[in-house]
Parts: C-alpha cells; structure tokens; sequence
C-alpha cells in the first residue's frame, strides 16, 4: 500500500473512531432527557426510528453522489452535519427539535459511514481489504464502547455536555478530515471517475442488480432483522427471564467490547484469510442460531453469559465480513452505491428488528429469540446459495 493511502487510512479510521464517540456520548443520558421533558417510552422511540429512518432514505443516494464527486466531500459535509445535529440536540427544548436533530443525525451517519467504508475499498487491495474494513470496525466499535463511559462522566457537569463535546469532535473530525485526507478518485482513479458519469438515476441501480449482489442484499436485510431483533431486547429479556441486574448486563457489554477489539484488529483478517468471507459468514450465522438457541434453554448466568458473548462475537465478525465480501463483489466505480445499499438495508432492521421483538415479547417473552433463532438459520441457508457465484467465490 502506498504511503499516501495509509495515511488516508489511518485519517479514515481516527475519524470514524470520533464520530462513533460522540455517538457513543449521548447513549446514557437520553433518559434523563426523557424524565427532563416528561416524554414517554414510545416518544423515545420514534426519536431513535427516525435516526435509522434517515439512514435508511439516505445512504443509496448518498453512496450514489459519493461515486460521482468523490468520498472525501461527502465525508466532510457529513462530519460537519453530525456536528450540527448535536448542536440542535443540546439546544432542543421540545420533541419536534428533538426529533429533527436525529433526522439529521441519521443523514449525517449515513454521508459517513458507507462512504467511509467506500474509500477504504478504493485505496485497498483485494488482499488488503479484509484487514482495513477489520480496523475500520474496530474504530466504530471502540468509539461505541468508551463513548457511553465518558458520557455519563460529562453528565455529571450537565445533562447536555456530552452533546456539546459531540458537536466538537464532530467539528475537529470534519476539519481534520478535509485537510489531511486523500481522495483516491481525486488523484488515482480519474478514469473512473468519469466513468460513473455514464450512469444515472435507476440505470446505476440496475447496474448493481447482478445475482451476486441481490443475493447478498437479500442476506443483509434478513440478517439485519435476527441482529437487531437480539440486540435491541437483550437487556430487558436478561433482566426479566434470568434477573440479570444492570451491574450484570454492564459487565456482559463490557466483556462484549474488549472481545470485538481483539476480533476484529487481530483476527479478522487472519479468520478470513484462512476461512474466506463465505465460510466465516455462514460459521458465524451458525454459531449465533445455535447460540441464541442456548440461551432460550439455559439455567444459569453462566450460560447466558458464556452465550451471549459467543452472540456478540459473531455479530461483531459477521458485520465486517459481509461488507468486505460486498466490496469485493462491486466494481470500483459502485462502492459508495454499493455500501450505501448495505446502511439502508442494514437501518430498515433498525427500524423493524426492535419493534417486531418489543411486540413479539409483550406477547411471549421468549418468542423474540425464537424468531431469531429462525432468522438466524435463514441467512446460515442463504450462504450455500452465495457459494454458487464465482464471482465471489474466487477469493475464498
């Protein structure tokens, strides 16, 4: 890898590592913004829809306009809007200006996001890309974790520092970014870039429509359904069927965090140099079907502990190794199309996945994981049907 893109990469990581930290900042003090304003449960929701809603309408688009005027703008104008979005969040005082600030938070996430993954696949090689999509998890991931830390720590001072200490990562992030960054289409790849001119409107959808990719778009929105689906109840499911209390279910996440750290910098791109993308995927899928399974069935902590984090882990391999394999399967002048897709498909089980097993379990508490467990098994069926392109099958 040439000098300039690693340091592109490394800008691309400390970047994404800011925004996910300042994401991560405002997690703990959303309910004492719920008991600030009297807002009920319901209210707290749809605030945290209409940030996956946003995604979800703007990613393709984004991703698409990514192609044609390079990464490195739409990075900037996302990290600045983030930036924006936490402003309005500190300065909210009723829902609607609540609820507008997380539009445009979920329109920030989805410039940044997939764009970034986008310009990671353009200064990568094939055989370098599993390793720096792994970093560039692991940045997500890492902000995610100590994000929710240092936040409850600055809402110690005031319920709305942590948002003002968002909006100024997001600043230092956006200025960082727009002076140090290199744009591979800008100086590499100019050809190409004239290339994703030719294409417009459904045209460049259609183009993307092989069988490959439908394929795996189609185990994307299935899988996104089983991993929100767990996600998004496991702390009240622990705490009603196993009486896990929030000391328990801190150390459980915790424990979570440190595992995704070593998994994704040290060992993806060993698990999927060794295994490829195909059969890490359908080995994870697996582990995750068989493991929720386990915890429909446990009778201690232990194994709900022991479970959980095999879960966790899998869902932490899973993310990065379908993205790769996506990136591989595009051609260089779809990527930020492509991965754009793959947040919208990803947000609509953002959408969806929390409210099917909110409803599923005030029905049957354990119906959301048998769902799951289903899902699960879908998705493990839909990597035999991958295997069959050799489109992607040539690299594993």
């Amino acid at each position: 890898m040439q000098l300039k893109n690693k340091r592109s990469i490394y800008i691309l990581i400390f970047s994404n590592f800011l925004i996910c930290l300042g994401i991560g900042l405002v997690i703990p003090v959303t309910p004492f913004i719920k008991n600030e304003f009297h807002y009920t449960t319901s209210d707290m929701g749809v605030m945290t829809s209409l940030f996956a809603l946003a995604q979800f309408v703007a990613s393709p688009i984004v991703g698409r306009i990514s192609d044609k005027i390079g990464r490195r703008p739409v990075i900037v104008v996302g990290l600045f809007t983030y930036a924006i979005s936490e402003v309005i969040f500190a300065l909210a005082t009723t829902l609607p200006v609540f609820n507008i600030s997380r539009v445009i938070g979920g329109l920030s996430a989805a410039m940044v996001i997939p764009t970034s993954m986008a310009l990671a696949s353009d200064l990568t090689t094939l055989k370098e890309r599993a390793k720096v999509i792994g970093w560039l998890s692991a940045a997500f991931s890492g902000g995610l974790i100590l994000g929710p830390g240092i936040g409850g720590m600055l809402a110690n001072i005031d319920y709305k520092t942590p948002f003002w200490f968002a909006a100024g990562l997001g600043l230092l992030s956006a200025l960082f970014t727009q002076f140090f960054l290199h744009d591979a289409e800008k100086s590499e790849d100019e050809k190409s870039r004239d290339l994703r001119g030719n294409e417009k409107g459904l045209a460049a959808y259609k183009a993307i429509m092989t069988a490959p990719l439908v394929i795996l778009f189609t185990m994307i929105l299935i899988s996104s359904f089983g991993l929100q689906g767990f996600e998004s109840i496991y702390s009240i499911y622990v705490n009603q069927v196993f009486n896990f209390n929030i000391g328990t279910i801190a150390l459980v996440l915790t424990l979570n965090g440190i595992i995704s750290l070593i998994l994704q910098v040290s060992l993806f791109s060993w698990l999927v140099n060794r295994l490829g993308e195909i059969r890490l995927i359908g080995i994870c899928f697996a582990l995750s079907a068989i493991s929720v399974g386990w915890i429909l069935f446990a009778k201690s902590h232990v194994e709900v502990i022991i479970a959980t984090l095999i879960v966790f882990s899998s869902f932490d391999l899973l993310r990065p190794a379908i993205t790769t394999l996506l990136t591989k399967a595009g051609k260089a002048n779809q990527q930020g199309l492509i991965n754009g897709m793959n947040m919208s498909l990803t947000s609509v089980g953002n959408i969806i996945g929390p409210l099917m097993s909110g409803a599923l379990m005030d029905w049957n508490p354990h119906s959301p994981y048998t769902v799951v467990v289903v899902i699960l098994l879908l998705s493990f069926i839909f990597t035999f049907i991958v295997r069959k392109f050799p489109v992607l099958a040539t690299e594993n």
